[in-house]
């Protein structure tokens, strides 16, 4: 049997959406990874599958990288969800939940969604490491990226703060990824702050590589500049794919990220690939 699929991207990171609310779609990881292969399959950074939520969430999310491997939350991917959900509803408020917990999404006009993305987890066993550290000032580094901050937003990241990117990021991001800091791997980001309200970010996922944006990355990157006092107030996370805007009280606060959810395509998965 063919499944349909819709073909959405946040900010250019992009997503393969199946809806398995009516039957459980059990994809085998070589499965997975075809249909993520942009040259085999129809291609995306992430797998996102629909199921019913058994505590009143209006959906799951399952969210799978293109190696298949399952992460905990994807701040692009939930705004795209909610933009489906909304346009299905009619509501303009949306609840979504993943492995990581309950996200709360709000339509705020044409193509742009608010996600509450709850707040970052600050201590090492949470994010987590593999011993007890500063987060704010791990002892990593690797070529010409040292000092970076580390904080969990449903995922484990952690940021190196950089003056360019003239960086060999293929090459040191898949090392960092898997460093014995990080036991269950880690997404790296490479953050320049241009200035208190704007930070250009570059950010490899794991699990999926260099993306074109990671919202949970914009997340995290804020939260360990203001952490260290580069930024305040709402800040502009510029990624290449595009901009996010994230807003953080600080503490055990929210952290709150508005950008754009589109549609890409519709289609058809024939006999599951």
């Amino acid at each position: 049997m063919s499944i349909p699929f819709i073909k959405m991207h946040g900010a250019g990171n992009d997503f393969v959406v199946l809806d398995g609310r009516a039957a459980p779609l059990n994809l085998p990881a070589a499965v997975v990874r075809q249909i993520a292969d942009r040259r085999l399959g129809v291609g995306c950074d992430q797998l996102v599958i629909l199921e019913p939520d058994a505590e009143g969430a209006d959906v799951f999310m399952r969210i799978l990288n293109a190696d298949a491997t399952e992460a905990g939350a994807c701040g692009n991917a939930t705004r795209c969800v909610a933009a489906l959900l909304a346009e299905e509803s009619g509501e303009r408020q949306v609840s979504i939940r993943t492995i990581s917990g309950l996200l709360k999404a709000e339509i705020m006009g044409p193509g742009l969604v608010e996600v509450d993305m709850g707040p970052p987890r600050l201590e090492w066993g949470e994010i987590p490491l593999s011993s007890p550290a500063d987060t704010l000032h791990l002892n990593l580094g690797l070529g010409p990226v040292f000092d970076p901050a580390a904080c969990s937003m449903g995922n484990p990241h952690a940021t190196f703060f950089v003056d360019d990117f003239l960086l060999p990021i293929e090459n040191i991001g898949p090392q960092l990824e898997r460093h014995k800091m990080f036991p269950e791997r880690a997404n790296i980001g490479f953050a320049k702050v241009e200035n208190p309200q704007r930070i250009r970010l570059k950010v490899w996922e794991r699990g999926a590589g260099l993306t074109l944006a990671c919202g949970s990355g914009a997340c995290a990157a804020v939260v360990n500049a203001q952490r260290r006092g580069l930024t305040h107030g709402p800040v502009s996370v510029v990624m290449d794919g595009g901009e996010l805007l994230i807003s953080w009280a600080g503490g055990d606060g929210h952290v709150l990220m508005r950008g754009p959810a589109e549609t890409a395509f519709t289609g058809m998965l024939p006999e599951i690939m």
